[in-house]
């Protein structure tokens, strides 16, 4: 795809992560340093989320700025280098999934059981229904049922979920990586939160949790 001067000379003056990109096409590797910096904790987040295994979101976190790097004398600047990271992102995540669903692999590990049999997320569960005393979630519980929740969601409904919520791009910049339109991303986003909605409507009601 040809990309016009203009385009290239906005991102360039727009995106100090563009100008760092530059720099490592010309070998600069302290500037590849930088951005992995920036970027490495973020792109093993949105992987742990789409994966669902840690071990597996940092390998697959290597294989994306493995990609980046290799690319670096072909790196034209087309897009905000944050959307063309995730891009690659999104793409090595789909083909890790695909992977696993060939293997028949389970992605998620179940909590362990504690002492009454059950385990934490099926005690939360239960105690926001009314079938235990409610009491008010601690950090990390809640973070276990929003996790559960985000995981409840499909492939695709799950990355536009992450990158909106916690990368804060917008419908355009989601389309542009998972290659749908705007509007495709805007209806994408709907269905998910509504479906976030039913399965944390408990913790809705409580106050505890917001979509």
């Amino acid at each position: 795809m040809s990309v016009s001067q203009a385009t290239i000379d906005r991102y360039t003056q727009a995106d100090p992560d563009v100008r760092l990109m530059l720099r490592v096409a010309a070998d600069d590797a302290y500037a590849f340093e930088e951005l992995m910096r920036r970027y490495q904790n973020r792109v093993v987040a949105v992987l742990t989320h789409l994966v669902g295994r840690r071990d597996m979101a940092e390998d697959l976190a290597q294989d994306v700025f493995l990609r980046i790097y290799r690319a670096r004398k072909r790196y034209v600047p087309a897009s905000k280098f944050s959307t063309w990271l995730f891009t690659i992102t999104n793409n090595v995540a789909s083909n890790a999934l695909r992977s696993l669903s060939r293997r028949k692999e389970v992605n998620v590990t179940p909590a362990s059981p504690n002492a009454s049999g059950a385990n934490p997320i099926e005690n939360t569960a239960l105690a926001a229904s009314g079938l235990m005393p409610t009491r008010q979630l601690d950090k990390s519980e809640m973070s276990q049922v929003v996790r559960q929740a985000i995981e409840s969601l499909n492939e695709r409904q799950r990355m536009a979920v992450l990158l909106a919520k916690f990368e804060q791009l917008s419908y355009a910049e989601i389309g542009e990586i998972m290659d749908l339109t705007p509007q495709a991303i805007k209806s994408l986003l709907s269905r998910a939160r509504a479906n976030l909605r039913e399965v944390l409507e408990p913790y809705l009601e409580q106050g505890e949790v917001k979509v």
